[in-house]
């Protein structure tokens, strides 16, 4: 059997271990490791074993991941999402449907100073599910809202999982950080128009609320500023070489931190947090461990390379491939998070969609525009069904909402999200143009 057939076979295995539940970064690594003995013998994978954590851990870009962990946990026990959420419903909680509204736009606020989807959506749903439910909004608009408002974390910069896209393709942090903040704008206006054409479909599921006074707007706008200079501070630090993408993360985590002492964090919040980080960035540690072993396996394999030549060689369109990419991200964001599904697929769709021509987008543009879809769908999978970790999150903190009714919820935002992949697909300059200004 030649070292493509194993590779597809191998691969396929490990497909099966995540069906049986085994842990991503394990079932990566058990098949990276089998599979290299396969073709190599034991004497290489140990030799490998030896050089592959030291590698991976020893890249100083890597630290973002715990820094910004931190910072977003910072954030959470710091009552900063009561201070977004507060401003935005002030500006706009008048309107129908607009105390949803204001949730979406605290999510992309706090996004910017967290970087976790999954967080992002547990935060703002125990600060903005009491109003929501204050107000008699519908069951499936509340959860839908939330969970995917939640999805913005990881797309609004500074952003996880956009960080380990940047460090396996070799792409600098800040231009994908400047990159997405367009992509994310629109995702942010659009669930916004979702809600607003969801309450006037569906009247008396968004109630409007009470109108906030001139000296309530500007108390409450106050409040946020703080939150606003971080955000400025550290993406702009980044892109005008002020300081490094790994620089910047302690930058802003530091600020937060300051910031949420000030707001009232104690030393107890404190140590959770460094516990919590602890937690979260040693499971993501194992999975990239995990996936070092399979991308080792796989490039030793040679099913990336041959894959990528027979695309290339096939004469399908380009247009046609990637479509066929994103369909299978879509399906995959049914069964697995974000993260695993970025570690355990970039290494075989990266070089593929490199390999094809787009719009006469140079290689660097390329990886970033390719690195935007990429991000846009694994976010789609947060609120998909079966698995749609961000509903699974809001349905937990509000058990009276049946989970089929959640998923029902999240129908008008995935439209939303069709659209706006369907126009980033389209139209590249829109997550390159802030780039290309900036240069």
């Amino acid at each position: 059997m030649s070292g493509i057939e194993l590779g597809g076979l191998y691969f396929a295995g490990m497909l099966a271990l995540l069906a049986l539940r085994v842990p991503i970064g394990i079932a990566m690594a058990l098949t990276g490791m089998v599979g290299f003995v396969t073709l190599a013998g034991w004497a290489p994978l140990l030799n490998q074993l030896k050089l592959v954590a030291y590698a991976r851990y020893s890249n100083y870009d890597l630290s973002v991941v715990p820094l910004f962990l931190l910072m977003g946990n910072f954030a959470s026990r710091g009552g900063l999402s009561a201070a977004l959420f507060a401003a935005a419903n002030a500006a706009i909680g008048h309107v129908r449907g607009g105390i949803a509204m204001a949730a979406i736009g605290a999510c992309a606020g706090f996004g910017a100073i967290c970087g976790s989807s999954l967080a992002t959506a547990a935060t703002m749903g125990q600060v903005a599910l009491p109003e929501l439910r204050r107000y008699n909004y519908a069951p499936q608009l509340a959860a839908g809202a939330l969970a995917a408002g939640g999805t913005l974390g990881i797309l609004i910069p500074p952003s996880i999982v956009l960080a380990i896209y940047a460090i396996l393709t070799e792409q600098n942090i800040a231009k994908l950080f400047t990159a997405a903040l367009v992509p994310g704008v629109i995702a942010t206006l659009g669930y916004m128009a979702a809600i607003g054409i969801y309450v006037r479909v569906y009247p008396g599921t968004g109630p409007a609320g009470p109108r906030a006074d001139r000296a309530a707007r500007r108390r409450t706008g106050r409040a946020v500023l703080p939150v606003a200079a971080i955000f400025v501070v550290m993406i702009g630090g980044m892109y005008g070489g002020v300081f490094s993408a790994t620089e910047g993360a302690a930058v802003g985590t530091v600020a937060t931190g300051i910031l949420a002492a000030f707001k009232g964090m104690r030393w107890k919040d404190f140590v959770d947090c460094v516990l919590s980080t602890a937690e979260a960035a040693g499971m993501i540690f194992l999975i990239l461990l995990g996936a070092d072993l399979l991308n080792s396996f796989l490039a030793l394999s040679q099913l990336p390379v041959e894959l990528a030549n027979w695309v290339k060689g096939s004469g399908l369109p380009p247009m046609l491939v990637l479509t066929a990419i994103v369909l299978i991200y879509v399906l995959l964001g049914c069964v697995m998070d974000s993260l695993s599904m970025i570690l355990l697929t970039i290494p075989i769709f990266f070089p593929v969609v490199m390999g094809l021509e787009f719009w006469g987008l140079r290689g660097s543009e390329k990886a970033i525009w390719f690195g935007m879809i990429a991000l846009m769908v694994v976010e789609i999978g947060l609120i998909t069904p079966p698995v749609g970790m961000n509903v699974y999150i809001i349905s937990s903190l509000a058990r009276d909402i049946p989970m089929a009714v959640a998923f029902r919820g999240v129908v008008p935002f995935l439209m939303s999200d069709a659209v706006r992949v369907f126009l980033v697909v389209t139209f590249p300059a829109l997550s390159l143009t802030l780039v290309r200004w900036l240069n």
